[in-house]
């Protein structure tokens, strides 16, 4: 999708396109199939991963149109629907849409005057809450012009099946180019040839799929149990003790925070509201070198102190705030699809009023649960999962989710000024799913300026504008710790 240099990685200066594409799966893993297959029994789990672009004028169209062509031809998932197998008997499979058509997925407005960024986020929410076309690629883009200042906004949301939030960011790059000008003869193929995949073929290539699998299972089986046996002969104070030490590990990752969360933020609807944030990475980083902790730790700090301020100001008494926060485990060598990550749920300190203590203890939770040796309990739990009754699933899972006031993420972003279809990118502002949490962060950092996306549960969160002036209150007073260690 780009017009000049492609950026995957970003730091890239030539790519091999032939490689975008290599080592995406045909058929969905076990923990994306759960959440393809949720939202049908419980809609409060939709899993829309949102991006918005602030451009500062709109890109040429036809180029925009173009770009996204090009894209398709590079990445062919892009241009594929998810196949449910017969009788659900194993994964959907990733098949080429024999009626894919560009125009479908990607839109354009233009907003009536007058208007402002707000009125876009409000379409930008509208299409986000949309449930996706199953029949169809699920993906769809906007463009939005009608800002003020002759501004424009890009929109784009891809379904969580298809791919994570660092995932999301490398295909957002197909987009994105380096300077404002036309690449010209860029490299290219010929699009994915249309597929006519049956529900039993798309069953029978799960079966074959899965058979594959299977020698190497066994062999890591094997395997394991070989080196179990040797390691228990060589060291059995030592075998047991690791045995007693991941069972404990598991236990810790399994068992919700101990915080029962806000009796304010109890109640779980549709109903979705986009907030934004953004504050200079650098004035983000001397905060957190202040605290002697990292740029994520200010930022989830940041985050509880505006769940208290936002109790303190409906005079309700706020405690612990039950949260989840991702956990990369994308590799550099990985592809840009599917999902490559790990959750941990705690309490977070939004008791504590000193924003030091705050990001302190953050970072001494956070740093805990990154060391947990069954940090990966729910990848490995999956395949178990996946073969639950949809409904019975996403019973569980919603059970889960409802324990938590906040989820917030943290993915890294562009460092580099880049345009879209000769527009320049100034802000790009992310949005997370909240499938069943009362309220989602989440993080992007963009030549220089860290842009967060709230994504509030309107039945949860029923002020969103003071809830969102009560986070901008509680950064400003984690930033302030910079700039006295700095005076």
């Amino acid at each position: 999708m780009a017009d000049g240099d492609p950026l995957i990685p970003p730091s890239a200066v030539d790519v091999d396109l032939s490689a975008v594409a290599a080592g995406w799966n045909r058929t969905m893993s076990d923990f994306e199939t759960g959440m393809w297959r949720m939202e049908e029994a419980q809609p409060q789990l939709r899993t829309p991963i949102v991006a918005v672009d602030v451009l500062d004028r709109p890109p040429n169209w036809n180029r925009l149109v173009q770009a996204h062509e090009w894209a398709s031809h590079i990445v062919p998932r892009i241009r594929m629907r998810a196949v449910e197998p017969a009788f659900g008997l194993g994964n959907p499979v990733w098949s080429v849409d024999p009626e894919f058509d560009l125009d479908y997925h990607l839109r354009r407005m233009r907003l009536p005057e007058p208007a402002d960024f707000d009125h876009a986020l409000r379409i930008c929410r509208h299409l986000a809450t949309e449930p996706f076309d199953r029949a169809r690629p699920p993906w769809a883009a906007m463009l939005i012009e009608g800002l003020p200042d002759g501004r424009a906004v890009y929109v784009v949301k891809t379904h969580h099946s298809m791919t994570d939030g660092m995932g999301g960011i490398g295909l957002m790059t197909l987009l994105h180019s380096r300077r404002a000008e036309p690449t010209p003869d860029k490299p290219d193929r010929l699009p994915a040839p249309p597929e006519h995949l049956s529900t039993l073929t798309a069953m029978r290539q799960d079966m074959i799929a899965e058979i594959r699998k299977a020698p190497g299972r066994i062999g890591d089986l094997v395997g394991g149990a070989v080196r179990a046996a040797v390691a228990t002969a060589i060291n059995p104070v030592g075998a047991a003790t690791e045995v007693v030490g991941y069972a404990n590990s598991l236990r810790r990752i399994v068992t919700p925070p101990p915080a029962t969360g806000s009796p304010m933020l109890r109640s779980r609807g549709l109903g979705r509201w986009f907030g934004v944030l953004e504050v200079g990475l650098p004035e983000l980083k001397a905060a957190a070198h202040a605290a002697r902790g990292s740029v994520n730790d200010a930022y989830v700090a940041a985050l509880l102190g505006g769940f208290a301020r936002y109790h303190r100001e409906l005079g309700v008494k706020v405690g612990d705030i039950p949260m989840g926060m991702p956990v990369n485990m994308r590799r550099a060598s990985d592809p840009s699809g599917g999902n490559r990550f790990a959750a941990v749920r705690f309490a977070g300190p939004a008791t504590e009023t000193d924003p030091v203590e705050r990001i302190a203890k953050v970072r001494s939770i956070v740093l805990g649960l990154r060391e947990e040796p069954a940090l990966d309990a729910l990848d490995l739990a999956a395949p178990l999962l996946s073969r639950l009754p949809t409904s019975l699933l996403a019973t569980w899972y919603l059970s889960q989710s409802t324990g938590l006031d906040l989820q917030a993420s943290n993915v890294a972003g562009v460092p580099v000024p880049v345009y879209l279809a000769g527009a320049r990118i100034e802000r790009m502002f992310p949005f997370g799913p909240a499938p069943g949490c009362a309220v989602m962060a989440t993080l992007v950092s963009h030549v220089g300026t860290c842009c967060i996306g709230v994504n509030l549960d309107t039945a949860a969160v029923t002020k969103p504008a003071l809830f969102m002036n009560c986070l901008q209150e509680s950064l400003d007073e984690i930033v302030e710790l910079g700039r006295r260690e700095g005076a």
